[in-house]
């Protein structure tokens, strides 16, 4: 079980840390967030809870999902995500960025960017070909598969294709500062996505079991 919560990204700036160093940040609006629903063994097989984040006009929510926000006693929200685990929270609970504090470590989920169809030298980073002026295939895919056996191109090649835009996790980020009065999560280094994705930040799991492990 590892608690979490969901945010948006707004966006990256460097601070100077207490030796007066400059360290590169990303600044995240964590929360607050609404937890939606709980979800137990008895009734659906599986403990956890839904939490919502980021709110949405009544009238663009459907009459389905307002029923849904009803029972939370809940306005509409955007974006919902569901956390495994047995949390002690109820319905309309709400769920801050205090959960954190600085220094612990987080696992942050979010879509890459999206960056169209790509040559096989950007996506998958390939070498290419001789630069020298005879070289046909400077950057091309070159041969792909004999014309005999097997005859065809084997599963999971690498090839040019669509990059990017895919649910990426980056581990064991640091919290460099916590703003619990403007709910902003500041942690260092990079995250996925553009500025205004949502994340999923939950609680980092490697550190965690480092530390229980002694």
């Amino acid at each position: 079980m590892r608690e979490g919560i969901v945010g948006r990204k707004i966006g990256m700036t460097q601070i100077f840390n207490e030796k007066g160093h400059i360290v590169p940040v990303t600044v995240i609006e964590a929360g607050p967030c609404v937890v939606l629903q709980r979800k137990t063994k008895e009734k659906d097989g599986y403990e956890a809870i839904q939490i919502g984040f980021d709110s949405l006009k009544e009238s663009r929510a459907s009459k389905q999902s307002m029923g849904h926000f009803n029972k939370a006693n809940a306005k509409p929200l955007i974006f919902l995500k569901e956390l495994r685990g047995a949390f002690e929270y109820n319905p309309g609970d709400e769920i801050k960025v205090g959960i954190f504090s600085e220094g612990e470590y987080v696992d942050i989920t979010g879509i890459s960017k999206g960056k169209g169809f790509q040559g096989g030298m950007k996506r998958h980073n390939w070498s290419g070909g001789k630069a020298s002026h005879g070289s046909m295939s400077h950057r091309r895919i070159g041969s792909n598969g004999s014309g005999t056996s097997p005859g065809r191109v084997y599963k999971g090649k690498n090839m040019p294709g669509r990059m990017g835009f895919e649910k990426v996790t980056v581990q064991n980020l640091q919290v460099a500062k916590i703003d619990s009065e403007n709910e902003l999560l500041i942690v260092r280094g990079g995250i996925p996505g553009r500025n205004g994705n949502y994340l999923l930040i939950r609680k980092s799991i490697k550190k965690d079991a480092k530390k229980n492990n002694g």
